[in-house]
């Protein structure tokens, strides 16, 4: 995988469709952990901890293991109310396994329409961890994504790695399966290309640092000061959007934005990006196909979906 360094000044301007500003990506990740790991290491269960001292993998972390589940008991469904109520959509990623393990999950993304797109096996399986071990890395993708395609009944257009941490041969395998865009690269307000040996796949980034993860579990943001980093990201992000587009990412996970003390924040910042014009509620498929389709007005001598 390798990509281009292009400074935005040196970028004619990025046009969404319709003249909007900012694409907004509100991203719910519907993951599922092992209990258990046959392993006396400690197991990282694919983000922080909300006890220190993680145990090792074979032995029953019950407070952090329970911690992460009131998120697909209760969270998750206090946020689906929340934006159905509110009208918007989500962009969910999910392991193959909430597929077998946590199906209420994904039937109730897929009923209403939502987007869908692979997020690892399991979460607590790092890609990384296979990254001398190619085929290893290889056998997880694609049984990955063959199980979202058994489940959903079609392919998966897109990938998120578990905590991001994918390897350099992880959009390659994706590009050579199908896929138009491949979420782990951070470094940037727009999508470009990634090149492959399979061809070019969209970078349609994800975000760690405007995270519920980061913003509350790591920095210990009050609701208010949550709401308050999302409203003034978006507000900065549309402003800069009148003179090329932006996206905005927003990642969020049901145990950490679904208790009921922080649901208020989204509620409140879902109003105000709602009273902004030219806010694009998009899909990372909608955007990876529209990039594919229009890069070059943006970043000439780029390469075509075809090269």
């Amino acid at each position: 995988m390798e990509y281009d360094y292009v400074p935005l000044p040196q970028r004619k301007p990025l046009i969404w469709p319709n003249g909007a500003r900012v694409a907004l990506i509100l991203t719910f990740n519907l993951e599922t952990w092992d209990l258990t790991k046959d392993t006396d290491k400690p197991y990282y269960a694919g983000g922080p901890s909300i006890l220190p001292d993680t145990l090792p993998g074979n032995t029953p972390d019950f407070p952090n293991y329970t911690w992460r589940e009131y998120g697909q008991r209760v969270g998750i469904w206090r946020l689906i109310e929340l934006f159905d109520e509110m009208g918007v959509k989500a962009s969910c990623t999910t392991n193959a396994v909430t597929f077998e393990r946590r199906k209420a999950m994904t039937d109730a993304v897929l009923e209403r329409g939502w987007e869908l797109l692979t997020h690892n096996w399991e979460q607590g399986e790092l890609l990384t961890s296979f990254a001398q071990a190619p085929e290893k890395e290889r056998e997880i993708v694609l049984r990955s994504l063959a199980q979202f395609e058994n489940y959903v009944g079609r392919k998966s257009k897109g990938w998120l790695s578990s905590s991001l941490r994918g390897t350099m041969q992880t959009a390659d395998i994706l590009a050579e399966y199908g896929c138009t865009f491949y979420c782990d690269i951070m470094n940037d307000d727009q999508p470009f290309l990634l090149r492959t040996p399979h061809g070019p796949i969209v970078s349609v980034p994800y975000s760690n640092e405007i995270n519920d993860f980061t913003f509350i579990t790591r920095k210990n943001y009050t609701t208010d000061q949550f709401r308050d980093a999302l409203i003034e990201e978006l507000d900065v992000l549309h402003a800069e959007g009148a003179k090329t587009g932006r996206i905005m990412n927003v990642g969020l996970h049901p145990h950490v934005s679904g208790r009921a003390h922080r649901v208020r924040a989204l509620r409140e910042f879902i109003a105000h990006a709602k009273s902004l014009p030219g806010v694009w509620w998009a899909t990372r498929e909608e955007i990876a196909e529209w990039y594919l389709a229009n890069h070059e007005s943006h970043i000439p001598g780029q390469l075509t979906r075809d090269a």
